[in-house]
């Protein structure tokens, strides 16, 4: 079974019930909305045919809302695009006309722009196709001198290399598209280009206020951010390796270890990772990805990532399915490697709860005993997590009877949603259904040995404290669990 999660970006390729059902079964396990495009309406209407299919495909879906964020943008050209030459002068004016730019000047709808930058300050357009660096600022006026030209087309977005564009990281239209997510019911909440934790709670604040409960991503693509990452590791849910802007502020060169240590960092402290941007970007036009795409997927399992992502190549390419289907077969593989089902995860940490010390507990018995599973009865779905954060090439069964809980851990690594609506009186009969359960769907079979955990309380959340060894087709005792 395939442990690292799949997210696909919906779009005009992927907005038919049989596009939809094509890439549930290629493997997909969260659907992204991106706010960047498209009506609240058209969103809501996505969202309801994802659960609709996956339904019908027996399959358990997540959603995730990503917000635009503050993307600097330049205004339009007069032709719609100009070609700038290196070694020329070209003048980003924040009160040009924002329809007359030509090929020595454009205006900028970023006010601030003027004050975020000196001379000597290099800005990146067009995520890294053309580089600008500052001479000097002349009130409205930024003149640069082009470091790499070429074509530049209108409403391009702009980057100040090593970071430092003060804009917020939730605009106006962000503060909509929350209250929109939350109507919508999406799992997750993506933020854009956070800085530091304050930007997470308030984005977690405001989908509170519009009655929304998502799990919050934290988008890393800033260089603010990694001076920043591990109280914006604590104020989120889940951390996404966010590589365009971010490649575009810190340098390309610059990412590939900024990725392990981002990877490295979110599974220390229990957190989840998702790893994004152009991961098979040929299969936008091709019915197979390069080699090179297939080292970059597998080499993000290969650091832990929990999921890997899809963006253009579901939403707009010409293979949505084969784009899913490729990956996960990568992600399969690569899973095969002895050394990531090896741990030694917090293993000089002290546990401060005793759910937490159930998970490590469970896990470390599992790695050393012939364990085919392990089975969380879960409320929110926590043990789950911490079970995840340990390598392990073992199934984590998330059991709840909770729907948005099951959907939440679509993006958890190695963790897999089943539904258990079963109201349970006492730990014999969880125990017990348990065991039924995951054999009737063919998920466990008489001789295997499973670990399970559970709370003496059902129904109360972070209640775990218990765990128990059971062997398939053996008569449960109704003893204490041990």
């Amino acid at each position: 079974m395939r442990r690292t999660k799949i997210v696909a970006t919906l779009g005009p390729a992927t907005e038919t019930a049989e596009s939809i059902d094509a890439i549930i079964k290629a493997g997909v396990d969260v659907v992204r909305l991106n706010f960047s495009h498209g009506t609240h309406k058209e969103h809501k209407a996505r969202v309801q045919l994802v659960r609709d299919r996956a339904l019908a495909c027996g399959r358990v879906v997540g959603v995730l809302g990503d917000l635009q964020g503050p993307k600097i943008r330049i205004d339009g050209f007069i032709d719609g695009k100009v070609e700038i030459e290196k070694g020329q002068a070209f003048i980003l004016d924040t009160e040009y006309d924002s329809a007359a730019g030509t090929s020595s000047i454009v205006g900028c709808h970023y006010k601030a722009l003027p004050e975020d930058v000196s001379a000597g300050d290099v800005l990146i357009l067009d995520d890294g196709l053309i580089e600008l660096k500052v001479t000097r600022i002349e009130g409205t006026q930024v003149h640069t001198e082009v470091m790499v030209g070429g074509e530049l087309s209108n409403r391009k977005g702009i980057n100040k290399r090593g970071g430092g564009l003060s804009a917020p990281a939730i605009t106006d239209k962000d503060k909509a598209d929350i209250i929109a997510a939350a109507g919508i019911g999406v799992d997750y909440l993506a933020v854009s280009f956070p800085r530091d934790a304050a930007d997470i709670e308030y984005a977690r604040q405001l989908m509170q206020e519009a009655g929304g409960d998502a799990s919050i991503v934290a988008k890393i693509e800033r260089a603010e951010a990694l001076v920043n990452i591990d109280e914006i590791i604590h104020a989120s849910d889940v951390i996404m390796v966010a590589r365009g802007d971010l490649g575009v502020e810190i340098g390309d060169p610059n990412l590939p270890r900024a990725q392990k240590d981002l990877i490295a960092r979110a599974r220390t402290l229990n957190k989840v990772v998702i790893t994004a941007t152009q991961m098979m970007e040929s299969m936008r036009f091709k019915p197979v990805p390069t080699r090179a795409e297939v080292f970059d997927v597998a080499n993000a399992v290969l650091d832990g990532t929990d999921a890997v992502m899809l963006s253009a190549e579901t939403a707009s390419g010409n293979y949505p399915a084969k784009s899913v289907a490729a990956m996960a077969n990568i992600c399969e593989h690569a899973e095969r490697d002895r050394n990531i089902s090896q741990s030694k995860h917090r293993l000089h940490t002290e546990f401060s709860h005793v759910d937490e010390s159930i998970a490590m507990a469970a896990m470390y018995l599992a790695n050393h005993f012939k364990v085919a599973a392990i089975a969380a009865l879960t409320e929110s779905g926590s043990t789950a997590l911490w079970m995840s954060r340990i390598s392990s090439g073992l199934p984590i069964y998330a059991l709840t009877r909770h729907e948005k809980t099951l959907r939440r851990v679509t993006l958890y690594r190695g963790v897999y949603p089943v539904f258990q609506g079963k109201d349970l009186t006492n730990s014999h009969e969880a125990n017990k259904t348990v065991v039924e359960k995951l054999v009737s769907e063919d998920l466990v079979h008489k001789g295997d040995y499973m670990v399970i955990t559970k709370g003496d309380v059902a129904g109360q959340g972070g209640g775990t404290n218990s765990m128990k060894v059971v062997k398939v087709g053996d008569w449960i005792a109704e003893d204490d669990d041990h």
